[in-house]
């Protein structure tokens, strides 16, 4: 088999965590060809693509001693996980090679200092060095205990567009690149440690992908390189029936369908977001959310198959607001809810959910709290004739509230759930302020009160017992 697989967080963050990480490539590429993708170090002391945003944003204020401090501090921490598990002949190649990097990226905020401008450009040039350094340091460490391991930079690999800050991938391009950098590698035995979260233009200027970004960069390699499977590697057992600080008796889910995973993430679930995880998708390759503290436990593998049992999870988007656009005169007023829709549209705005009564007299909407004013200021200069003829009558807001979804892809066609859902949360006083449902039956989501959200997860999710049958 052919296995890509991703060491972000704290999967990287320590010697302790990067030992194991050793161990895991280790016995997996004693069977299989493995690429490995990483992210940069992040302590909880000191996160590398944190620091270097914060050093490139003091220099462009002016502040160009920024650097005295915390680049020494990040050369420490990597070669002192270096000086734990690398040999010394390992080390003293190591170090050399990251100063250099690091007076390369001093040498660039001298003069984004001196233009006092800190581009996008200039920002995904900077905030992307972490992951080279950590590259180097993993295979270091890999090569020290025998394993064939050499770091390559994605910026070989992946080819983006000029979306700086946010790149998307040139598949085609990548595909021819990777195919004839990285399976040579893997043909003669060589473990490629690849950096996450970076790309580069057809010219070689260095971008970044995003969110997700180094999940976003395994998905890619794992597309282009025909992978058997791709494995992320985190630090939790796999993806949960719910968020355990909110429900005790969450359960690992062994197994969900792509849009199972695709509905979760949407609705607050720390899983994968789908947009890192689309090229594999469209390809149908399986994915397998994995524990590196603790690699012997199965996780959750996530592909186009559905799984039995009607219900998987039950999750929550918190801090949303509610927007009630109503009035008498809406009846029938051709178009209202495409003038609606526009105007939040132009305000920037995503609306996460949508629910209409069928007497056409209000449409709801719900949006972050953070984005509402700008979404109601856009909604009232747009309906301002209908709201002086009082066709309209009110744009108004209901917060904080929250979104929680009931989600499973065994819902369709299984009567009853809904009628679960609202059960259980009127057994419990929770007011049900809207409910939404797609035609595709995977998601309920149904919005409360903010002040009720764990609350009506937690009866909800004793309600349908989600994963009870993997007990």
């Amino acid at each position: 088999m052919r296995i890509v697989m991703k060491f972000g967080g704290t999967s990287v963050g320590s010697a302790d965590a990067i030992r194991r990480v050793v161990e895991i490539v280790r016995r997996v590429s004693q069977e299989h060809q493995v690429v490995v993708v990483v992210s940069a170090m992040s302590s909880p002391d000191l996160r590398t693509t944190n620091a270097l945003i914060e050093a490139a944003a003091a220099a462009a204020s002016g502040d160009d001693d920024v650097t005295e401090d915390i680049f020494p501090r990040l050369i420490e921490m990597h070669m002192q996980v270096a000086r734990s598990l690398a040999t010394p002949v390992e080390c003293q190649s190591l170090e050399p090679e990251l100063r250099a990097r690091f007076e390369y990226i001093s040498e660039l905020l001298r003069s984004i200092a001196v233009l006092g401008e800190l581009t996008p450009r200039g920002l995904d040039l900077i905030s992307g060095q972490g992951e080279h350094c950590n590259a180097r340091l993993i295979a270091a460490c890999m090569r020290s205990e025998a394993l064939h391991a050499e770091a390559v930079d994605a910026t070989d690999l992946i080819v983006t567009d000029e979306c700086y800050g946010n790149a998307s991938p040139l598949m085609d391009e990548t595909h021819h690149r990777s195919q004839r950098h990285l399976v040579p590698m893997m043909e003669r035995g060589c473990v490629p440690v690849v950096t996450g979260f970076v790309g580069a233009t057809r010219a070689g200027v260095p971008t970044t992908l995003g969110r997700g970004g180094s999940d976003y960069t395994c998905a890619i390699l794992g597309a282009v390189l025909d992978a058997d499977e791709v494995w992320f590697w985190k630090e939790v057992d796999g993806v949960m029936t719910a968020d355990p600080r909110i429900v005790p008796g969450a359960r690992t889910l062994p197994a969900l369908s792509y849009t199972e995973m695709t509905e979760m993430a949407y609705y607050g679930a720390n899983v994968l977001h789908p947009r890192t995880v689309y090229p594999l998708i469209q390809r149908n390759i399986p994915i397998r959310i994995l524990n590196t503290f603790r690699p012997e436990h199965p996780g959750t593998t996530i592909s186009a198959d559905a799984v039995s049992g009607p219900v998987k999870a039950v999750t929550a988007i918190k801090e949303v607001s509610v927007i009630t656009v109503g009035g008498p005169g809406m009846l029938g007023l051709t178009g209202i809810a495409a003038r609606i829709f526009g105007a939040v549209a132009r305000a920037g705005v995503n609306t996460l959910l949508i629910s209409q009564a069928s007497s056409e007299q209000s449409i709801c909407l719900v949006v972050l709290r953070r984005n509402a004013g700008a979404a109601v200021s856009e909604l009232r200069r747009e309906l301002a004739v209908d709201l002086s003829h009082h066709d309209v009558e009110h744009v108004e807001v209901q917060e904080p509230a929250a979104i929680v979804a009931v989600v499973g892809s065994g819902m369709r066609g299984t009567p009853g759930i809904a009628g679960r859902a609202c059960g259980a949360l009127g057994k419990a006083g929770i007011n049900i302020i809207a409910i939404a449902q797609g035609s595709t039956e995977y998601n309920i989501s149904l919005v409360v009160d903010g002040k009720d959200a764990d609350l009506a997860v937690r009866v909800i999710h004793d309600a349908f017992d989600p994963g009870s049958e993997v007990r």
